[in-house]
């Protein structure tokens, strides 16, 4: 299984931006967590569709856009003319799972369903065989550097069984608290694409932070 670290803008420096992406394009990570926040699905303000189209720019990495907003079908084509590779909205952001699917996919962008930590992962089990990724949070969607949140770990383990018995072929993310130290509790269970915050732009040494993620994918790979 290929295992991929998806390092979350959410806590790069923005007054060093273009170098940061740079530096962990250059060390072989291929994906970047946007964190898109509205104020209303969740307590906080982010950025938006003009940032993610200006650092398109200068990158080359698969932007992994994660709406933690209100109604996304309103924002779905926008996204992705900003540049979204994957387009992950909140299951509970809309009324209508499916058809929100069905508009990323018009875009040509990949599909993700997100869940909340209070939601029961048996709610997404209907969208399993539309989209391309899974979201599972291990934090309150809306703020960095939170805890991570051990209780969410079966979710994964499900979504991973779910996939093997209906021979289907999502990615299993997880956002929220991941570090170097509990990231072998979510791979164990079955995640392969690894959201980092802090745990990548919060160190001195970006490049190694990156590198260190990898050397433990190397043993599940």
């Amino acid at each position: 299984m290929a295992i991929y670290l998806s390092p979350s803008m959410l806590s790069i420096d923005f007054t060093k931006i273009g170098e940061q992406l740079a530096i962990i394009e250059q060390a072989g990570t291929p994906y970047i967590h946007l964190d898109v926040m509205d104020g209303v699905f969740v307590p906080n303000i982010s950025f938006g569709i003009p940032v993610i189209k200006g650092i398109r720019k200068a990158s080359n990495m698969i932007f992994d856009a994660h709406l933690m907003i209100v109604e996304p079908e309103k924002y779905v084509e926008e996204f992705r003319k900003a540049g979204a590779d994957i387009i992950n909205f909140h299951l509970e952001a809309t009324q209508d799972p499916k058809k929100v699917i069905d508009l990323i996919h018009s875009t040509g962008a990949k599909a993700g369903i997100t869940i909340k930590p209070n939601t029961p992962v048996e709610a997404v089990k209907p969208y399993l065989r539309d989209v391309e990724m899974v979201l599972v949070m291990t934090v309150e969607p809306g703020f960095g550097g939170q805890k991570f949140m051990e209780n969410q770990v079966p979710k994964i383990h499900q979504l991973a069984m779910w996939k093997k018995e209906m021979n289907l072929e999502y990615d299993v993310q997880v956002d929220g608290g991941i570090t170097q130290e509990n990231v072998k509790l979510v791979l164990d269970a079955g995640a392969n694409v690894i959201v980092a915050g802090s745990a990548v732009f919060g160190k001195e040494n970006i490049a190694k932070a990156c590198k260190d993620f990898f050397e433990i994918f190397k043993e599940y790979e």
